[in-house]
């Protein structure tokens, strides 16, 4: 597959996933983040597997509506600025500040991620380990 025709692919999928979030109740008390598709790459000694990055740019008190990841997705989060408040499946509800990351299991459920801001932006780096033909890494939960 072509660069150009993974880049189509990717921001397709992005925009779906992000008019899913857009036609949710919370997205409309709120405003949305940012997803910017980063980098796809297939890793070549786990056939089947790809690394897929992207970078999530919140607005003063922006959110994510609460949402769930591919069964195949392993989640490497990373603050790259300001604070992001998140919760992972039943787990506490943590702020993590520029500099600190987490992990989120395959399959994971995520019903809080948020700027912990009202006032500054912030911005995250979210790598994904997924199945190669996996498109749809985050979808909304009623």
């Amino acid at each position: 597959m072509s660069k150009s025709s993974f880049a189509a692919i990717v921001l397709a999928a992005s925009a779906a996933g992000l008019l899913a979030l857009a036609a949710s109740p919370a997205a409309g008390h709120e405003p949305a983040e940012k997803v910017t598709p980063s980098m796809r790459q297939a890793i070549p000694n786990i056939p089947g597997k790809s690394l897929v990055a992207v970078v999530v740019d919140y607005p003063p008190g922006a959110a994510s509506a609460s949402h769930v990841h591919a069964q195949s997705a392993f989640i490497y989060g990373y603050v790259v600025s300001g604070a992001i408040e998140s919760q992972v499946n039943d787990g506490p509800t943590r702020i993590l500040r520029a500099g600190e990351s987490f992990y989120e299991p395959p399959g994971a459920r995520h019903p809080v991620s948020r700027n912990a801001s009202k006032i500054r932006p912030a911005k995250l780096l979210a790598v994904f380990v997924v199945d190669t033909d996996d498109t749809a890494f985050t979808t909304p939960v009623q």
